[in-house]
């Protein structure tokens, strides 16, 4: 373990055996010997090499570091596809309000014509010699105007352009 460790903690932080050599005061042999398993460093040389390589001692000694690391990316590959996962569940709940705003708003838009055609046109009763009669169904019969003859053009435009924009991107 202690080889292993040895070599995956160099390689990690970028040494080759001779920079791993000049910054223990060693020659690149030694540093091979320990990498082989053919030598140990004695308490010393740990304590330098736990200094260089910015880690406690028992890490170096303890377990495989390269199977530590395995499962740090296994880990972190779970966590983000959870994360992918998330995001699109938010996605698609964002596409299903969008939805739900556009029915609700068409319904509103029918109730609203439906109440017009019920009620027919009160500026018809209206007193037009009165000024501010006269403004008022003036402006009411520009309303009616375009609620029965532009908008439902565009609403069924609209719709259909969203309806067709939702069902053919991807989910």
């Amino acid at each position: 373990m202690l080889k292993d460790n040895l070599k995956t903690l160099r390689k990690n932080k970028g040494f080759s055996q001779e920079e791993l050599s000049i910054k223990l005061n060693v020659v690149r042999q030694t540093i091979s010997k320990w990498e082989s398993g053919l030598s140990v460093p004695d308490a010393e040389m740990l304590i330098s090499l736990s200094e260089v390589f910015e880690i406690p001692v028992s890490t170096i000694l303890g377990e495989n570091i390269e199977e530590k690391e395995k499962n740090d990316i296994k880990v972190l590959s779970e966590k983000l596809e959870v994360i992918n996962e998330q995001l699109s569940i938010i996605h698609i709940k964002k596409r299903k309000r969008i939805l739900h705003f556009l029915i609700i708003l068409d319904a509103c838009i029918l109730l609203l014509f439906l109440l017009l055609v019920v009620l027919g046109s009160p500026y018809q009763s209206w007193d037009y010699r009165d000024p501010e009669w006269s403004i008022i169904g003036t402006v009411w019969h520009g309303f009616e105007w375009l609620f029965f003859k532009v908008a439902p053009i565009l609403v069924i435009i609209i719709t259909s352009a969203l309806g067709i924009f939702f069902i053919k991107q991807p989910k």
